[in-house]
């Protein structure tokens, strides 16, 4: 543990499992304040205990759906009330569920767009406003892997996080002139409760073990670049390196994703 962020205000989406709980508590341990988002109260409220324990400073916790507007404005309103500054806004909220597309329900394909991209962007939206009038903070927003390599069965969701990476980087060249950093992160596929979600039957998950991720792994990298230039942080270093080589020869990716990626 270390001080490096003290009196530093991080703001969290997601926070309540996963990437997003182990980042609370990885900023948590360097000193930060947090401020932390999800639908779940008590696991929240747990939480926020927790990181006060770690950091000694407060912690703040506001129950969100991102997928609603008038719930985000809320809540949004309520962090300017505790925080007269914001140095990081980290968007880990997010889901995903799997299926052939054209058998998709439209109110869940729907639904992955509310909270991946519309409530990302809308958050980020009122978060950068602030940043900008500071001349200063840091946007991290998740993207995935999954956003870069086409896989059966995840359409939707894939297409929902190129819609987050693209929209990065153009924000990223819009907030550069006002000292505001914007670094997306592309994890693989990752140890949390989303599988419970888009791979019910455990199949998935079962035939990428070799690639899965630790969160907390994730989030300590994550925290690493707090502050950097660093634009994408691609992981694991193997489908980094796939994601490149897909650009390169799509063709030959195609074949690739078939055999050994879409395995869901």
């Amino acid at each position: 543990m270390s001080d490096s962020l003290r009196d530093k205000v991080v703001v969290i989406t997601g926070a309540s499992s996963g990437i997003g709980h182990s980042i609370a508590l990885e900023s948590a341990g360097r000193g930060a304040t947090v401020v932390l988002i999800a639908r779940r109260k008590d696991e929240l409220d747990h939480l926020a205990a927790e990181a006060h324990e770690l950091s000694g400073a407060p912690a703040y916790a506001f129950v969100t759906d991102m997928g609603e507007s008038d719930a985000i404005d809320a809540t949004f309103k309520n962090i300017i009330k505790v925080t007269n500054h914001i140095d990081y806004l980290v968007n880990c909220a997010g889901f995903g569920k799997f299926g052939n597309f054209v058998e998709m329900d439209r109110r869940e394909i729907t639904a992955m767009f509310q909270v991946n991209v519309l409530g990302l962007m809308y958050f980020t939206r009122l978060i950068g406003r602030v940043m900008m009038d500071q001349k200063a903070g840091q946007i991290i927003n998740f993207g995935s892997i999954a956003g870069k390599i086409p896989t059966v069965k995840s359409a939707a969701y894939s297409a929902s996080k190129a819609a987050v990476i693209q929209f990065s980087n153009v924000l990223r060249l819009e907030l550069k002139p006002f000292g505001v950093k914007v670094m997306t992160v592309n994890p693989g596929p990752v140890y949390t409760n989303f599988f419970n979600i888009a791979d019910k039957t455990g199949h998935y998950v079962e035939n990428i073990q070799g690639y899965m991720l630790d969160p907390d792994d994730v989030s300590w990298q994550v925290v690493h670049y707090f502050g950097s230039n660093k634009r994408e942080l691609n992981i694991p270093i193997s489908l980094a390196v796939y994601a490149k080589l897909y650009n390169l020869f799509p063709s030959i990716g195609d074949k690739l994703s078939i055999k050994y990626a879409s395995r869901k």
